[in-house]
């Protein structure tokens, strides 16, 4: 019998296995409510490990790499790296926000985005979850229509000049950087919403 670890496709069925058997044990199984956050959740995880992947360890490598002329620059990373990253990072980016989308509307909070005052009583889990809604909507914005496109061209993948490239090259980094940014009071906001205020 072939190990499942051995691949990343056997690595994923097995832990989709391990937990569902775990969802049939505790709960019963899913109910969509559940299985769209999980979804979340786990698209979240890669998008937000993603951004910081870029943003604390591809983005100064890479300047390193470029700084170090006795060494084999970053054309490695932005060949076959860089566009596998940014395929996982704009889809489960994308995943992310649908599932959460999903599960605000499958649990009747779809007036997070009124932030919770949509109705006669200001709602105080619909403030707070929409304010990390909202940030995760800017962020998602950022992903596909400032950080993809530039990244296109500095990658090759479209045509472009080499000022075009470095006209790219800052705005997706910008861009970038507020995500990662934005990130924190977002994940501050999703915690805090199903798990009590922090402050």
């Amino acid at each position: 019998m072939k190990n499942p670890l051995d691949t990343l496709t056997g690595t994923v069925i097995a832990g989709l296995v391990i937990a569902a058997a775990i969802a049939l044990a505790i709960d019963g199984g899913f109910n969509s409510l559940s299985l769209f956050r999980w979804v979340h959740i786990v698209s979240g995880v890669m998008w937000i490990g993603l951004l910081y992947y870029f943003n604390f360890v591809q983005v100064p490598a890479l300047a390193e790499a470029g700084a170090d002329k006795s060494g084999p620059g970053g054309a490695g990373v932005t060949k076959y790296i860089a566009p596998r990253a940014l395929f996982w990072f704009r889809w489960s980016a994308l995943l992310t926000w649908l599932t959460g989308f999903s599960y605000l509307m499958v649990s009747g909070n779809l007036g997070a985005f009124t932030l919770g005052m949509g109705g006669e009583v200001p709602n105080g889990y619909q403030m707070v979850i929409g304010l990390g809604a909202w940030f995760g909507t800017i962020m998602l914005l950022n992903v596909w229509g400032l950080i993809w496109p530039n990244q296109k061209k500095v990658l090759g993948i479209v045509p472009a000049s080499d000022e075009e490239k470095a006209k790219a090259r800052r705005i997706a980094f910008l861009a970038s950087r507020t995500n990662t940014m934005l990130s924190i009071p977002m994940l501050l906001c999703m915690a805090a919403a199903t798990h009590g205020l922090p402050f």
